[in-house]
Formats: C-alpha cells, structure tokens, sequence
C-alpha cells in the first residue's frame, strides 16, 4: 500500500490508533446527519409525503364519487301540481294536499286547468313547470305521455250519463242524432267520452257534440239546451251529486257495460245500486251499470324519491275512505292502469317508509340520509387507511435504511474470509460509498436510532477492515 493512500485513509501501523483516525470523522458526521435529519424533518421526503396525499385524495374523491351515484340531489322545496277547474274533486285534492306538505316544510303550488288531459299535455312538457298531476286512465297511449309514470291510482271515475228523465238511453250509440256535451276540451270527460262515442258510431258528423264546462251541463240539460250530459269525476263531484239529486234527471245504465272492459283495460264496470246515494228517496231508484276509469296523480319520471314518498304518505292520509264503488282499504294502490308505475312508488307500497322517515322529521330524515350515504364509503376507505398507512409509511422509511444492510453484510463476509492479497481500498472505497448512501437518507425524527445504527455497523466493519489491514503489514 502507497504512503498516499495511507494518509488518505488514515491508516497506520497502530490499529487501534489507525480506527480511531478512521472512525471519528465517521462519527462526528453521524452525528451532524443525525441533527440535519431532525432540523429537516417537517420537510422530510416531500415527493413520498406528497405521493401519499394524493393517493388518499383519489381514494376520497373515488369514494365521493360513488356516493353521487347513488345520491339523489336534494329534494325541493316547492313543487307544482295540476289540478283541475274550481268546481272538480281535483281543486278539493289539491288544497288538502297544500296543507298537509306545508307541515312538512314542502310548498305545494296548484295550476288550476280543465282537467286530465290538459294535466297530461303539461307533464310531458319539461317547460311547463308542472312536477305532478291528476290524469285518468286511457291517456297512456298519447305522444304527450312519454316520460310520465304513476304514483298511485286513488279511486274510481266512472262515466257519467245523465238524459232527462223518460230518454231511456242505455247505450252510448242511443246518442247518435242528440245534442251531447261531452266536457270542455282537455278535460277528463273529453279526453274519455270522445273515443268511446266513436267506438260506437258517434261522431261529429252524426251528432251535435258540444262543450259545456260540467259545472253548468246541469241546467244546460234541464233547459233543452243538450239531451244528454257525458261526465267524468268521482261520484262526490258537486256537478254528479247535483244531477244525481235532481228528479227531472236520470242517469244512464249501459247494457253492454260488461263490454267494455274486454276492449279496454283501463275501464271496469261499477254498479251504483240503488239507494246507494239515498234511501230517501230512494236514489238511484235502480241498479245503474256503469263504465269507470281511475283517477291517478302522475308525475315527470325523476322526481325526487323523497317528495314520492312524503306524497304517498298524503296520498294515504287523504285517500283512504271507502267510495261507492271503492272497498275499504282499495285506495290509493299501485296497481298498473296504463301508465307506467314509478319504481319509487312499488318500493315504498312494498317496504314502506325508511325508518329515517318514520321517526324524523321529513328535513332531518333527508340531511342524516345524505351524510349515511355519503359517510359510510368514506369510512369503508379512510378506516382501513387509518389502520395500514402507518405501518406502510414505516416499511417504506425503514427499507430505504435496510436495503443497505444487504450489501454491508456481504461486504462484511467478504472482509472476513478473504485470504491472501487483502483489496483494502477497494472494501474502504465500498464503505465510503454505502457510508454517503446514508448520509443522504432522510427520515422522521422517530427514526433517527434506526439510522444512526446503520452508521454505527458501517463505522463496525471500517474497524474490521483497518484491523485487517494492520494485521497484513505486519
């Protein structure tokens, strides 16, 4: 070995004095990498530290993610019903209606119209402005009910035919040559007793077919004004109850009632016995064969699970009485008439509300339902990462310490059984190299021992080299 190489590696012939030399400038900078790495340590291994919180943040926001996929937005806090001419059941429906959302904290507006059919063109009209509306069984099949689906059907509409007394009309083909209302336009008398006149062989062209609003078909028909009065409306409409109490009046019973239900499935037959209305006297003085559709409230497809929910609950409250043609507990239903039944509504008819629902307020019931579904994925991810990240975080600062000890073992076996030439500066160059390697990790303060011991084993196998070096020379 060169006198050079033996000042620059501080050897000598003394061994204990030759590792001295050689291991307090190793010690000393272990020292000061120890206190750097502890000055350092709020801005230890950015890039790693930055590469976790992204990684956290994709799982959150992944999380998030799925949640809003199955996070309806919140519900609103005004919605807007369809409802019908002052003097209908359906402008009664509505009013209840507003008052038994308005404790809940949901506003219910009412946009008065003719009827059904005009309820029908508003809900297929996004425009409109119209969320839910009464419609009547026998629309489903109009361009303008795409996109609708029921709530619930809520009681039977039959069709009313009211003549003078002495016509002895018990078919809808008797009325061909007569002056007939059949409703105003857009209301469910029109939309119902038009296609069911042409089926038997009434027509404008056969027949005068007029327009009286139902309200005044009563006196029109007392009057001479009409012969005969189609109407449509459940049997406490004031027009139906009016021309039902009147004696100059009678009301139709269709022979071929059972008829028609074959052709059209949206229509039953419903009998009005007699004495049904009155006993005194006796009203209808017979039975009455009638034809009848159903009543439903109908709404956009996509309105909130929450507002169908909180309306079959008032749906149920309000509808729950028996009619004459309606057993106990018949209505509201679900039950398919022609429109399609929204999925919101079977899942509620068969499971009922959630127990959030039931014991909370509606508002309350809402805000605890978003933070479950929006909490509960965050949990699934943010637990188990609470539990594992630590202990990653841990194998990650101790491998860029121990991937070292690897190559220092084999190192230190080397210097151990080698025999014969002795490559000092090539072991010494080794050390030097791992010796920098280290010096150049940075870790948390909690695991400064950890590396401070590597450059304790380092500065170990330094003294064995020298001690094997001293040993040749002499």
């Amino acid at each position: 070995m060169t006198a050079s190489s033996d000042v620059r590696r501080g050897v000598s012939a003394n061994t204990d004095g030759s590792a001295n030399k050689r291991l307090a400038p190793s010690l000393g900078a272990a020292k000061t990498w120890e206190l750097c790495a502890l000055a350092q340590s709020p801005n230890i291994d950015r890039r790693s530290t930055w590469r976790v919180i992204a990684l956290v943040a994709i799982l959150v926001l992944a999380c998030l993610w799925v949640s809003f996929q199955f996070l309806d937005p919140i519900p609103p806090r005004e919605i807007v019903l369809a409802s019908g001419p002052a003097s209908s059941l359906y402008h009664e429906h509505a009013q209840r209606y507003q008052e038994a959302l308005r404790r809940h904290g949901v506003r219910l507006v009412e946009r008065m119209t003719e009827g059904a059919g005009e309820n029908l063109r508003l809900l297929g009209d996004k425009a409109s402005g119209v969320d839910i509306a009464f419609v009547q069984g026998g629309q489903a099949n109009g361009p303008e009910a795409a996109g609708v689906e029921m709530l619930a059907s809520l009681y039977y509409q039959p069709l009313w035919i009211f003549t003078r007394r002495g016509e002895s009309i018990d078919s809808l083909a008797a009325l061909k040559g007569k002056t007939v209302s059949t409703g105003m336009p857009g209301s469910g008398s029109n939309v119902l007793a038009v296609p069911l006149l042409e089926a038997n062989g009434v027509t404008a062209d056969n027949t005068r077919l007029v327009h009286t609003p139902t309200n005044l078909a009563h006196a029109s028909l007392l009057i001479g004004e009409i012969d005969a009065a189609l109407m449509v409306g459940g049997a406490r409409t004031r027009a139906v109850s009016a021309a039902l109490a009147e004696p100059a009046l009678e009301l139709a019973s269709l022979a071929q009632a059972d008829a028609y239900p074959q052709r059209y499935p949206y229509l039953t037959r419903r009998t009005l016995h007699a004495g049904a209305v009155s006993f005194a006297p006796v009203l209808p003085p017979q039975d009455v064969a009638l034809v009848a559709t159903e009543t439903m409230l109908a709404a956009r497809a996509g309105l909130h699970p929450a507002i169908v929910n909180l309306l079959l609950e008032t749906l149920h409250d309000a509808h729950d009485d028996q009619g004459y043609f309606e057993a106990p507990g018949e209505f509201p239903n679900v039950d398919q008439v022609d429109l399609p039944v929204s999925p919101d509504a079977i899942r509620h008819k068969r499971f009922g509300p959630s127990l959030l629902y039931r014991y909370l307020p509606f508002w309350v019931a809402t805000a605890v339902e978003w933070f479950v579904i929006i909490a509960v994925p965050l949990l699934v991810v943010v637990l188990p990462l609470a539990r594992f990240l630590p202990a990653v975080m841990r194998w990650r600062v101790r491998s860029r310490i121990y991937r070292w000890y690897g190559e220092l073992k084999l190192l230190e076996r080397d210097v151990e059984v080698r025999s014969g030439t002795l490559p000092i500066e090539k072991w010494l160059d080794q050390l030097d190299r791992i010796e920098h390697a280290a010096e150049q990790i940075r870790t948390p303060p909690s695991f400064a021992s950890e590396a401070y011991t590597l450059r304790e084993h380092i500065a170990l196998v330094r003294r064995t080299v020298l001690a094997r070096a001293d040993a040749a020379k002499t």
